[in-house]
């Protein structure tokens, strides 16, 4: 970690693109924070061979069940190596499980996700999908804080595109999926700096 940096955590079930959007984000000067690990419940996830090149460390969590949610065993060993590095932040990217609300009590830093639609429309999967099956012009992305629902978190950023004629699924995905490595770096920086201001008025930030 370099100094003055707030450690990040990320979470990642997939190719992991917003993985390697912050973690090329980190590696500009000005950047609040530094990605200390990326943790994944798939053992051949790309996103933790992205990590690896980037020196970061990459761990497989055994999910220790199927279905949408992490055995309570696999949630504590995420939690002990997020305590280890002393992060902040958990940014989730394209993680496919739903986090407990015991692990949200027990995390102490925000939370965030990113999501491909303009909450509160079309929460959940096949959100892009969706929004062409009800005939929207525009489409999006947000990023939002994590809660106890199902993508109902405070909203911190979106962006927005329209809905071209003759999209399919997999076109306007790739055009949303621009938007949010652009805005999913921005919406980090913006809650770290506004975390790091808050702390240091207390006092209690080390320097």
């Amino acid at each position: 970690m370099r100094q003055g940096r707030v450690p990040i955590g990320m979470l990642a079930s997939g190719r992991g693109s917003n993985v390697q959007a912050i973690l090329d984000a980190a590696a500009e000067n000005g950047f609040p924070g530094d990605v200390a690990v990326v943790l994944s419940d798939r053992e051949d996830a790309p996103a933790l061979d992205r990590a690896r090149r980037a020196g970061v460390d990459a761990i497989h969590v055994d999910p220790l069940r199927k279905g949408a949610r992490l055995a309570p065993t696999a949630e504590e060993r995420i939690l002990a190596e997020l305590e280890r590095r002393r992060v902040h932040l958990l940014a989730l990217a394209g993680f496919m499980r739903i986090l407990s609300p015991r692990f949200l009590d027990a995390f102490p830093g925000p939370v965030l996700n990113i999501h491909p639609s303009l909450l509160p429309a079309f929460p959940g999967l096949h959100a892009q999908r969706r929004a062409l099956d009800h005939g929207v012009k525009i489409a999006g992305c947000t990023v939002h804080h994590v809660d106890r629902g199902i993508d109902t978190g405070p909203i911190i950023a979106q962006a927005a595109v329209p809905v071209i004629e003759g999209d399919d699924e997999a076109t306007l995905a790739k055009r949303i999926l621009a938007k949010e490595h652009a805005i999913y770096p921005e919406a980090i920086r913006a809650v770290l700096s506004a975390s790091v201001a808050d702390t240091r008025r207390e006092g209690s930030i080390d320097e």
